[in-house]
């Protein structure tokens, strides 16, 4: 059922730099072209339309495009900025903010806003952004107005329609009057989303190539954004992407529902240029520095940093596997082999304020990110990568489904999924108890660093005692290394089980873990999975 792969690349963080900057969006550094504005006085010339034209408009039209596209060489985008915005700071960038009168929408008394997020600093790439009013599209083109500098300092603006980096979307989500920002597209094919009551965590991206390979990894692009006006009444709205990158083009369609959990439908179609050997599907980023499995030569008054704690999958055969993340040594790469996954995601489930104790993050309300597959998306394997950092900036967890067949160029693929980011998001199940913790550190009375304790903890869904039921039995088995020591107990104060034992790794480099309960009635539990490497 799994299959795991180890790599180890000190130089992949070189390779495919990812800055985690406003919100913790990550930004990705990529290859775009500017041209020489010094002769025109730091004004760029005029740039021209080249998706978002004025006049009719279907849901065919970004298909069409998408198609076309794909029967073209890649050209990256030419929109030229001016150089003060290039070698702008991040500081400075972030001084730069939208006006809220000047919000899209914003006097039609609609229950969405929409807001236009600036060029400059790490977001210098050019996307283009229409309005869509039933058969009718509508070029938005970048104005000074717009914007303010909080900063206080003169903010001096080319009059030019230089785009813009993305988008933000407003809904009155957690009081009746007020509008809250709950899903923002910048950065490369970067979006994320959040609930009631939440903070920002957790993000998804429209497609991932090559993501830790050794050449290095290709960053697809939204280029433009078709967004379409709601109605009064409505509580969803529909934003058009066209993806664009040197191996594929695509054109994405997200229906997104705030609420409690923020729901987004993303409809897909891609074009290949050419064949793509290493694609993931539906991925995410998120943060993981360290937490109680995860502590060794930490000095942080903190007990856990991390946006995520773990990767939960239910496969196409109905079973939960919950694998605690790490931040390793070198990078670590995963691969779960499946046929019709049920769902995957990034999960948050340390949820009070004592397992963090930091004031200003509040990392108990960042969400959970759960993909739903809509249809069978076959044979492949979920992906996990687990890239080496030393700060809670970076964006360090990278998850989503590998198809075990390359996309062929001049073919067509459609896929569908659903998003839902939120407190807890998963998928109904039959499953009696879930992995509320995971511990670890060196083996009592043992002063091998490669004689390890693992605890375990699981709780019942329901939060019912058990202090009536039937025992389970415990099955603890590692790839490399010996396990002993297996012990499992009811645990009082977290109504459930605990499971411990001890791994001597010996000379192994690393060990693949996994632990099963078994019941001799109806009840069910999570698959424990787990990687411990040598350094």
């Amino acid at each position: 059922m799994k299959r795991t792969q180890n790599h180890q690349m000190s130089n992949f963080w070189q390779k495919t730099q990812q800055i985690a900057v406003a919100f913790s969006l990550v930004s990705v550094t990529a290859s775009y072209a500017y041209a020489d504005d010094t002769a025109s006085g730091d004004q760029p010339p005029q740039p021209y339309v080249q998706y978002t034209n004025n006049g009719s408009y279907d849901r065919n039209q970004v298909l069409q495009l998408a198609k076309k596209l794909a029967k073209s060489p890649y050209q990256a985008p030419q929109e030229p900025l001016p150089q003060k915005l290039v070698d702008m700071s991040l500081a400075d960038y972030q001084n730069i903010l939208f006006q809220p009168t000047q919000a899209i929408w914003g006097k039609d008394n609609l229950p969405f806003k929409m807001q236009l997020l600036m060029r400059g600093s790490y977001f210098k790439m050019p996307v283009e952004i229409a309005t869509v009013d039933g058969d009718k599209s509508q070029h938005i083109a970048f104005s000074p107005k717009y914007f303010t500098n909080t900063a206080g300092q003169a903010l001096s603006l080319p009059e030019q329609d230089i785009g813009f980096s993305g988008i933000s979307l407003y809904y009155r989500l957690n009081q009746p009057e007020t509008y809250n920002k709950v899903m923002q597209f910048q950065g490369a094919s970067y979006f994320k989303a959040i609930g009631k009551g939440e903070n920002w965590g957790a993000s998804a991206r429209g497609l991932a190539i090559d993501t830790a390979d050794p050449k290095g990894e290709e960053i697809p692009v939204f280029r433009a954004f078709w967004v379409e006006k709601p109605s009064s009444s409505s509580n969803s709205i529909v934003v058009n992407a066209l993806l664009d990158s040197p191996s594929v083009t695509g054109a994405y369609r997200f229906t997104i529902r705030p609420n409690d959990d923020t729901a987004v439908d993303v409809e897909a179609s891609l074009f290949p240029r050419k064949d793509i050997s290493k694609v993931g599907l539906a991925p995410m980023n998120s943060m993981y520095m360290f937490s109680t499995n995860d502590r060794q030569n930490i000095d942080d008054y903190r007990p856990e940093v991390h946006n995520s704690d773990g990767l939960l999958m239910v496969n196409g055969k109905g079973e939960r596997l919950w694998r605690p993340l790490n931040n390793p040594k070198t990078l670590q790469m995963s691969s779960f082999v499946d046929e019709a996954p049920i769902g995957f995601g990034l999960m948050q489930r340390d949820r009070k304020f004592s397992d963090y104790q930091d004031l200003q993050a509040n990392f108990q309300d960042r969400p959970s990110l759960w993909v739903e597959p809509i249809g069978n998306w076959g044979k492949g394997s979920v992906t996990l990568i687990e890239i080496p950092s030393d700060s809670e900036i970076h964006d360090n967890i990278v998850a989503y489904w590998q198809p075990q067949e390359p996309l062929k160029a001049g073919g067509e693929y459609d896929f569908s999924y659903r998003l839902h980011w939120g407190q807890s998001p998963h998928p109904p199940s039959q499953t009696t108890y879930v992995v509320s913790g995971t511990y670890s550190g060196q083996a009592p009375g043992s002063s091998d660093a490669t004689k390890r304790v693992f605890v375990i903890d699981y709780s019942v869904v329901d939060g019912k005692s058990v202090a009536n039921a039937t025992m389970p039995t415990v099955n603890v088995s590692a790839s490399a290394g010996k396990v002993s020591n297996v012990t499992i107990v009811k645990n009082p104060h977290n109504p459930g089980y605990r499971v411990q034992f001890v791994l001597d790794a010996d000379d192994a480099q690393a060990s693949e873990l996994r632990a099963e309960l078994t019941f001799s009635d109806n009840r069910r539990a999570e698959t424990w999975l787990d990687r411990w490497t040598a350094n």
